[in-house]
């Protein structure tokens, strides 16, 4: 898994209407930030943080856990979910999952 920093840098850039939005190196991916809490990070795809109330509208959308491999066995990571391709081109839309990454 490694992650593409132009995808995260359009992300930053889609999500300019939040404020500031910074892209840290974070393992083999990119990590976006606002006011220094990490809401979404970017690997082989863009993953944004959910919580329980909003996890079954990612599913239902086709979402999938942020997955790697280490030490042998497969890790998932519930806390972030894969957004949908065509959701990261709509800026309002994309807006409105990153404020709910947020609260």
């Amino acid at each position: 898994m490694s992650g593409s920093r132009s995808l995260a840098e359009h992300v930053a850039d889609q999500l300019a209407s939040l404020g500031e939005v910074t892209v840290h190196r974070y393992f083999g991916g990119w990590a976006l930030r606002s006011n220094g809490r990490q809401f979404a990070m970017v690997m082989d795809t863009l993953y944004l943080r959910v919580d329980g109330a909003a996890r079954p509208s990612y599913e239902k959308a086709g979402s999938t856990p942020c997955t790697y491999r280490a030490a042998g066995r497969e890790v998932v990571v519930h806390r972030y979910y894969s957004v949908p391709a065509d959701v990261i081109d709509d800026r309002a839309e994309l807006c409105a999952l990153a404020r709910a990454a947020l609260a």
